[in-house]
């Protein structure tokens, strides 16, 4: 494995996005904007530049031209989880086990509907960081192949598109079987929010990057602090995840769990097709702490999970993100991936980073309005699964914003009550304990 330096944490598809650049239509000035340094007042403030704050942004000022919208974010558009992840957009909400036809036409329609504007969203402003092959849950139990055939069955049979792969058609070692999502895919959210800085910027939007914010100030009129000034504004939008907590929100209910992954150096086709490899982006397994790959468009092999190695919860809820503290983990996951692919074993590990998920207690993701004043809007706790979730909260906090709730009551992420985490030392001792103990997280499977 390639030495990286301990400020080193650069994710794969940051190191992809100048590619797909050069050949991306111009929206705009792709460096950073400067960070806020004055006082300032809007109508909306948003707190995080990722998939949600952005996605949130694009939906109120398409249906609100000249909405005073500041954008607030700590780095810059993508660098936290949004610009971290695995890549993979993929259907079901993380902890919900939808009962009968009608809920699963439901959930996957609805959360189809964050793939469907990750594929439009790319088209119009990043060609190249979408693709849409689909994605497999890869079973390495024989029983829960048989049962996992069984409801893919059951998902046609309720028109949701699913196909069983049979072991003989995957290159995935100790496979069983695997449920194919074809409307599934793979996004490269980095390249994906840097494009859309300039399409915010010129329909309006406030954008101030290098921004972190400090202090929130509640009420009436919603003041945030960061260095070098304030926005004062009649709403606030929390698109900071696991961040959330060090604002003052959700400090009970959010877990924020560092993710550590890699990726391989760049392979051509002969060598992807002699893997095994299919057609599809990317998959998953089906143990409690999941493993997952995908195939970037630049040909690197990504990988993530596999164990507890993989996962760091830090007293207190440290939230440093550092490449140089997943050492250990960076060779547990590559050891991990060479048992699911032992082809890649002679391929370099070229990069790996670390980014932080925020984790509820039941694993299920809240959507909703909150505060005295019923001006502070939310979406947060994916708990890994939060993609195509966080691209559809920007359509769901828009509703909201505008007052109709009514599209979104029936989902179990609407208004969700987070249930509390206890808190430290409690938290810290509770999670090592239980995660030594069983090998697992604590967590409610879907």
């Amino acid at each position: 494995m390639r030495d990286q330096r301990p400020d080193e944490n650069r994710s794969v598809w940051v190191s992809e996005t100048a590619a797909l650049a050069e050949g991306a239509a111009p929206h705009g000035a792709r460096s950073s904007r400067p960070p806020l340094a004055a006082r300032t007042r809007a109508d909306v403030v948003i707190v995080g530049g990722g998939l949600t704050g952005v996605s949130t942004a694009w939906h109120l000022i398409q249906r609100r031209p000249g909405l005073g919208i500041a954008l607030l974010e700590a780095r810059v558009l993508g660098q936290g989880a949004s610009g971290r992840n695995g890549g993979q957009v993929l259907h079901w909400i993380n902890g919900v086990t939808p009962e009968g036809p009608e809920a699963l036409r439901r959930i996957h329609a609805v959360t189809g509907a964050g793939i469907d504007l990750a594929e439009d969203l790319s088209e119009r402003f990043a060609p190249g960081a979408f693709r849409r092959q689909g994605c497999l849950e890869v079973y390495t139990d024989p029983r829960r192949a048989e049962a996992a055939e069984a409801h893919a069955a059951e998902l046609r049979a309720a028109g949701v598109p699913a196909e069983f792969v049979a072991p003989g058609a995957l290159g995935v070692h100790g496979a069983c079987g695997a449920v194919l999502d074809p409307l599934a895919g793979r996004l490269n959210g980095y390249a994906l929010l840097q494009a859309m800085r300039g399409v915010l910027v010129g329909a309006g939007v406030d954008v101030y990057e290098h921004s972190a914010v400090r202090r929130v100030q509640a009420g009436s009129e919603v003041v945030c602090e960061t260095d070098g000034g304030e926005v004062r504004a009649r709403a606030l939008v929390l698109a900071t995840n696991a961040y959330t907590p060090s604002l003052g929100f959700f400090r009970n209910g959010i877990l924020p769990l560092h993710s550590h992954v890699l990726a391989t150096a760049p392979m051509d086709d002969a060598r992807w097709r002699a893997l095994g490899w299919g057609r599809w982006d990317g998959f998953s397994d089906d143990l409690d702490r999941i493993a997952y790959a995908c195939r970037t468009s630049g040909g690197s092999l990504l990988f993530g999970g596999g164990g507890n190695a993989a996962y760091e919860y830090r007293f207190g809820g440290n939230l440093i993100e550092s490449a140089a503290g997943g050492t250990r983990a960076g060779l547990f996951m590559r050891d991990a991936l060479h048992r699911y692919l032992p082809g890649v074993a002679k391929v370099p590990i070229a990069l790996r980073w670390s980014g932080l998920l925020g984790i509820t207690l039941d694993r299920v993701c809240s959507m909703g309005v909150t505060g005295d004043h019923r001006n502070v809007y939310h979406a947060l706790g994916y708990s890994g699964h939060g993609v195509a979730l966080a691209l559809l909260a920007g359509r769901v906090l828009a509703d909201l914003y505008d007052g109709d709730h009514d599209p979104w009551r029936d989902l179990p992420f609407y208004q969700k009550r987070l249930l509390p985490i206890p808190p430290e030392p409690l938290r810290w001792l509770g999670y090592q304990l239980y995660t030594r103990a069983t090998g697992r997280s604590p967590r409610k499977r879907a």
